[in-house]
This record gives structure tokens, C-alpha cells and sequence, in this order.
């Protein structure tokens, strides 16, 4: 199942959503240009990524912010500016742009967070906009339930593309993160990489309380109308 865009309007220009997706890019266009030395790469992670067992020994707590701009490869940033663009537009429409911005931290923060507490030893650098857009999801469901999702749903070699509910696309993705979490607790060493898959759950579930407070304009959408509240 792969988002390709929403049935949503919004009354405001998204800048803050769009000033993120360009600092993303500009990020991961430096480390294209770092990838000619592995070992200044392998660095740049080591020393702006997310390392766990450095936070819990407060270290290196400027990575707590530093960790969300960066990104592992191509498919890794594609997929999470992709969602950012989708979902990001009308959570900041409702915020407003100051909001956001604090918002989109505070839940990158709450995933790193969750991320850590499970697996406090690794000395894995975590990487990735996915905790903090993770967040933006989880509002997105809570305000938008019913605004139609474009997506694609692939059936081996036919794919099909069809309108669903945000509440049907997001419900799916976190239950695939939480199954997917749950499934990864046995396999978790200091040393182990993969997936964050505790910081999407963590981003996602704060983004959904977190909206609560930061929504300005207290409207939720439903078969396709805005109703007040």
C-alpha cells in the first residue's frame, strides 16, 4: 500500500512542511557528497546520528535534533519527504507554521525517546525524519479520519489505485510498525540495525495526543466536509 496524495485542501501555504523537505534534501545532497570517502560518511552518522548509549550517558544530546535531517539513502528519504508532502501540508494548515515546528520536533523527540528506552545500549546511529513524520501521521488520522488517501495497492505484478480513508491507510501503517516492533524485541542486540521501528510507533502515538493541544482551528474532517467542534 503506497500513498501517493490526498483529497484534502488546505487555506495556507505550507511552508514550514516545504522548508523541511528542502533542509532534508540539502542534508542528504551533502552526504552524496561525503559518500566519496566512506569513512567521512560513516563520521557525519556517528557523530550527528542518534546513538542511544551516548544519550543515556548525555552525550551528544544535540543529535536528538540533528539525527531527524538525516538519512540512510535514496528510498529512505524518498519515502519519508514523500509522506511529509501527503500528510504534512494540512496538520500544519491547523497548527499554524509556529506550531508546527514545534510540534514536529516534540515528536521527533518523543520517538527517539521511545526508541531509546527500548534498546538504551545500541551504539547503532538511529538516522531519519520517520519518528517526526511518524507524528504528523498520527495527527493526521486523529483530526482527518475520513479525507480520501490516493493510493496504491500492489497485487504481485498488478498494482491498482484506489481513494481510501486516511483512518484505513494510516490505521494499517501503524498496526503494520507496531506488529513489526513487537515481532523485533527478540532480535535487539547493541550492535543491531535495521528498522527503528519503536520510533515510528512512539512519533505516531504523540503525534495523535500532541494534536490535541497544538490544533488550532479544532476542526476534524468527515466524508469529505469540515465540521466544527
Amino acid at each position: 500500500m503506497f500513498p501517493v496524495k490526498d483529497d484534502n485542501p488546505t487555506s495556507t501555504v505550507p511552508w514550514v512542511t516545504y522548508g523541511i523537505i528542502i533542509l532534508n534534501l540539502l542534508v542528504f545532497g551533502y552526504e552524496m557528497s561525503l559518500s566519496l570517502d566512506e569513512k567521512a560518511l560513516i563520521n557525519f552518522f556517528d557523530t550527528y546520528g542518534l546513538i542511544p548509549e551516548k544519550i543515556v550517558n548525555g552525550q551528544s544530546l544535540f543529535s536528538l535534533f540533528t539525527s531527524m535531517f538525516i538519512h540512510g539513502g535514496f528510498m529512505h528519504i524518498f519515502g519519508n519527504m514523500l509522506y511529509l508532502y501527503i500528510f504534512g501540508n494540512n496538520i500544519e494548515d491547523i497548527m499554524g507554521h509556529r506550531r508546527f515546528i514545534l510540534f514536529y520536533l516534540l515528536c521527533g523527540m518523543a520517538a527517539s525517546g521511545l526508541q531509546i528506552s527500548i534498546n538504551p545500549h545500541s551504539t547503532v546511529p538511529n538516522i531519519g525524519a520517520s519518528g517526526a513524520i511518524a507524528g504528523v501521521l498520527g495527527a493526521y488520522l486523529l483530526t482527518f479520519p475520513g479525507a480520501k488517501v490516493h493510493t496504491l495497492i500492489f497485487f504481485g505484478y498488478f498494482v491498482r489505485w484506489v481513494k481510501l480513508p486516511a483512518l484505513f491507510v494510516l490505521g494499517f501503517w501503524f498496526i503494520i510498525q507496531l506488529f513489526s516492533g513487537i515481532g523485533s524485541l527478540g532480535y535487539m542486540t547493541a550492535d543491531t540495525g535495521g528498522i527503528a521501528f519503536f520510533a515510528h510507533i512512539g512519533g505516531f502515538v504523540a503525534g495523535a495526543l500532541l494534536v490535541l493541544i497544538f490544533n488550532k482551528k479544532k476542526r476534524r474532517f468527515l466524508d469529505g466536509r469540515f465540521l466544527g467542534m
